[in-house]
């Protein structure tokens, strides 16, 4: 059974704040960063630009958020609300995410495969085009079909949820954790 949700939201005229900044370069390479910058040939990551954004505007409607968005503060200041949003626990099945530096990157998964996160209902198409802005190019609004609550629910919801768009070559496996990221934030 489909489900739609209406929440009202102001919108507001402020600029969202600058996106995220870049991912780190990894960690647990072993390769000195002044070798790195001595290669000839550039590596795949580097010749790759990300897919443009669709034209058209972001969409409204219910967004499921499973990395930094999931920050009521943030998601406050870049939609510049004058009151911390409600967000409520949701999941998707059928995707995966990997990390994308400190970022998570949602990606097609198999069947059973399942992304927790939280769910806000963006009511214009203003606030769509913020939270896209925030996402940069390696991120494309895509529809899903949500779940609210415990794994298990039987009702879904159409949502729509920021896939990445990037170059997959870039990722590694590992999980987004939003308290150590607040905590890199300091």
């Amino acid at each position: 059974m489909v489900n739609t949700l209406t929440e009202a939201s102001s919108s507001r005229d402020a600029v969202p704040p600058t996106p995220p900044p870049p991912p780190p370069a990894n960690p647990q390479s072993k390769i000195s960063p002044s070798v790195l910058k001595m290669r000839t040939i550039a590596p795949e990551s580097v010749l790759f630009t990300p897919s443009p954004r669709p034209q058209g505007p972001a969409p409204a409607g219910l967004y499921f958020f499973y990395g930094t968005l999931q920050h009521p503060t943030l998601l406050k200041n870049i939609l510049n609300l004058a009151e911390e949003p409600v967000l409520r626990p949701a999941y998707l099945h059928g995707y995966k995410c990997k990390l994308w530096g400190s970022y998570p990157a949602l990606l097609p998964g198999r069947p059973r495969d399942t992304v927790q996160g939280s769910v806000y209902e963006v009511a214009s198409v203003e606030h769509a085009e913020r939270l896209a802005v925030y996402e940069t190019n390696s991120y494309a609004p895509r529809a899903c079909e949500l779940r609210f609550g415990e794994r298990g629910a039987s009702e879904y919801y159409e949502g729509i949820c920021f896939m990445f768009v990037g170059n997959t070559g870039d990722l590694r496996d590992g999980q987004f954790d939003l308290g150590e990221w607040l905590k890199q934030q300091k």
